[in-house]
């Protein structure tokens, strides 16, 4: 039985992370999180005191991300994420440690790293896959290929939401600085680009709520896994 796959990529703040774990909930598939992938290898070279030296420490950077050792567990309140066998959920989520990641995503050899454990993640009967370049890069077999984008500012504006309700105090103009710079590295890495591919369904969700999304998504699924 072949294995069916949904991508979401876009940019950071879109929305992807919800709407895939609310896709992968639907249709009873394994969920990837991609991005908490780059943000647990961010944090863990940051831990090592590696992140501003990948270029003169490379060899141990790609050990290290070869053999990260982490686990994502279902729990009533969600997915929690483990690093080193201690719970970093709400610790990876941070904007500091979204940095982390962005500077580890332009590395290519940390990418390929990365690459065998993604793949894994393919099980029967699906899987849903959340990043910034699944459907381009790691699954371009895939048969549902859907790009989430949103403005700048409408993400930014979300992004406080979430990060208050963390109990974080940020300043939107400085989450939207963040976003800005995040996108410009994302699109201009050198190994797969933030873009969406070419036959991807493109949505943006700038002015629509989570469930107008998810009906618009699950519409273009059902069509893409009938035929």
């Amino acid at each position: 039985m072949s294995i069916q796959i949904i991508t979401i990529d876009g940019p950071s703040g879109s929305g992807k992370g919800t709407l895939a774990a609310k896709l992968a909930q639907h249709y009873q598939f394994h969920l990837l999180d991609s991005g908490a992938l780059y943000r647990l290898l961010g944090l863990a070279l940051e831990q090592h005191n590696l992140l501003d030296a990948l270029d003169s420490q490379l060899v141990t950077c790609i050990e290290i991300a070869t053999h990260l050792d982490i686990e994502f567990k279902s729990t009533t309140q969600g997915i929690a994420v483990l690093l080193n066998g201690e719970d970093v959920s709400t610790t990876i989520r941070t904007e500091r440690v979204g940095e982390f990641a962005s500077k580890v995503a332009v590395v290519p050899e940390l990418r390929a790293a990365l690459l065998t454990r993604q793949h894994a993640f393919a099980q029967a009967p699906g899987l849903v896959a959340d990043g910034r370049d699944m459907a381009t890069a790691i699954f371009p077999q895939a048969q549902a290929k859907i790009y989430l984008t949103a403005s700048a500012e409408s993400r930014a504006a979300r992004r406080v939401k979430q990060l208050q309700a963390m109990g974080l105090d940020v300043k939107i103009n400085d989450i939207l600085a963040n976003i800005e710079a995040r996108d410009q590295r994302d699109m201009q890495r050198s190994v797969a680009p933030l873009k969406p591919a070419p036959d991807a369904y493109i949505i943006d969700s700038s002015d629509l709520s989570i469930d107008e999304v998810f009906t618009l998504m699950t519409t273009y699924v059902d069509q893409c896994l009938a035929n």
